[in-house]
């Protein structure tokens, strides 16, 4: 059912609506489409730098995508406390891939598992119980910065891909941008000119075209298909678990980064609805982020966090119903257990992909922009805060060898983009006399799929 609240957006499909079983299906292909190469990259990235074989580069490939279809499902339906109820695609973040990198050369693979074991829950599982307390200090205004920046930043990387991606020695060639220009051009033509079925899969229907140009011009490799097992079954302990102090503390930090960034995607996520998240659904998500995180640890598989990329996707097609993205989890799962269907998507090249991210990465940035808008009065005070926090992050991305005279641990501190957004905008917003002055706060869509009336906020 088409729903639209205040300060959201027009939604085909609301929270708890559920498509036509064929439809439901594509839109969950849709959404693994648009995630599994960002996803499964962490794995291979990491892998090829820690110097793993190829077997066990595939088997933590494996994992990843296992454990992201779990969390992803978990999200989707809870389990307990454990879960948000949203529509959030889950997946393995490049932000833990230089830590993961340096402890894998220093300390061996056991002691990046052991990390995340013990500080993927106990961080963020910390974060959720507490967060009804902590969340005064995560208003719009923070929140929405968070979700800006995180689509910013994915912006190099999209482009990166829709160049061939780094290391392709046809990187930045006519047919690559050519191949990432028709997947964005059909997927806007699609969404702008079109209604339906056509518009809501918009984004699969354009990879799929670029898809099949690409094998029409020979850029397919097939090989991987041929070389996957049909089924591979998960080894607990398979590089062993061990406990580095080092290791531990920057997993730590890097699950607070985490933690920020699924608070910016949940944020990002409901304002389709024109809300934030409830205090449950904040707490849910946070858990699902740090105990699936934790257990898939043990199978090796890198932290599991929302995906920014698939909040665009929500945004884009007005599709938020949770049981497509559970969906989605399923599909995971089984790619995850069937290393030969995995295969099969690992094919798409490159730039097919660069098309789509980069239009969901503009969409993730989008979202912010409107979480910012509709929920914050842009005085002198907020306006200064957003020009401080975006100016800041976006320095340090663009322009990371400026901080090269500080010490290491402080480099890697002010270096990431995301912190540096999110902690200047949080330490300003608490310091800085004046208020944040939300302008509403929006109340959750019904069962039905229309939305309930939205009431003054009392903060």
């Amino acid at each position: 059912m088409s729903t639209e609240s205040d300060g959201g957006i027009q939604l085909e499909y609301g929270l708890d609506d559920k498509p036509p079983w064929p439809k439901s299906l594509l839109l969950g292909l849709q959404h693994v489409a648009v995630m599994i190469v960002p996803a499964t990259a962490v794995a291979f990235v990491v892998a090829g730098d820690v110097g793993l074989s190829s077997a066990d580069t595939a088997y933590i490939v494996q994992m990843v995508l296992l454990f992201s279809g779990l969390a992803t499902m978990v999200q989707a339906y809870t389990v307990g406390p454990v879960g948000a109820r949203l529509p959030i695609v889950m997946g393995s973040s490049f932000t833990f891939v230089g830590a993961s990198i340096t402890i894998g050369v220093d300390f061996g693979m056991a002691a990046v598992f052991g990390a995340i074991l013990v500080t993927g829950f106990a961080v963020e599982g910390l974060i959720g119980w507490q967060f009804k307390r902590i969340k005064p200090f995560f208003p719009p205004l923070v929140t929405g910065l968070v979700v800006v920046i995180i689509g910013l930043y994915l912006i190099p990387i999209a482009m990166e891909y829709a160049a061939g991606g780094v290391g392709d020695p046809d990187f930045g060639a006519a047919h690559n941008i050519a191949l990432a220009s028709l997947v964005l051009f059909i997927a806007v033509a699609l969404n702008m000119l079109t209604r339906g079925v056509t518009r809501i899969l918009s984004i699969l229907v354009a990879l799929a075209v670029g898809y099949a140009v690409a094998v029409l011009f020979g850029l397919v490799d097939f090989s991987p298909i041929g070389e996957a097992a049909w089924v591979a079954i998960p080894e607990p302990t398979r590089f062993g678990v061990e406990f580095e102090p080092i290791a531990i503390v920057m997993f730590a930090f890097l699950f607070l980064v985490s933690a920020m960034e699924t608070v910016g995607d949940m944020s990002g996520v409901t304002a389709a609805e024109g809300r934030n998240p409830t205090n449950e659904e904040f707490r849910g998500g946070l858990f699902n982020d740090g105990l699936l995180s934790s257990i898939g640890s043990i199978f090796a598989a890198f932290p599991i966090t929302s995906f920014s990329q698939n909040v665009g996707i929500v945004n884009f097609t007005g599709v938020m119903s949770r049981h497509v993205v559970g969906i989605s989890g399923a599909i995971l799962a089984v790619l995850g257990l069937s290393p030969k269907v995995g295969a099969v998507v690992t094919t798409i090249p490159s730039a097919v992909f660069g098309g789509a991210v980069l239009l969901m990465a503009g969409m993730v940035a989008a979202s912010g922009v409107r979480l910012i808008v509709t929920r914050t009065e842009l005085e002198r005070r907020n306006t200064v805060i957003i020009a401080v926090a975006l100016g800041l992050g976006l320095g340090v991305a663009t322009t990371p060898e400026a901080l090269a005279g500080l010490p290491s641990a402080v480099e890697r501190f002010v270096g990431e983009p995301v912190i540096m957004t999110a902690l200047s905008a949080l330490v300003l917003n608490t310091f800085v006399p004046g208020e944040q002055s939300p302008l509403f706060d929006a109340a959750p869509v019904d069962t039905a799929g229309e939305s309930a009336k939205i009431e003054p906020s009392d903060d």
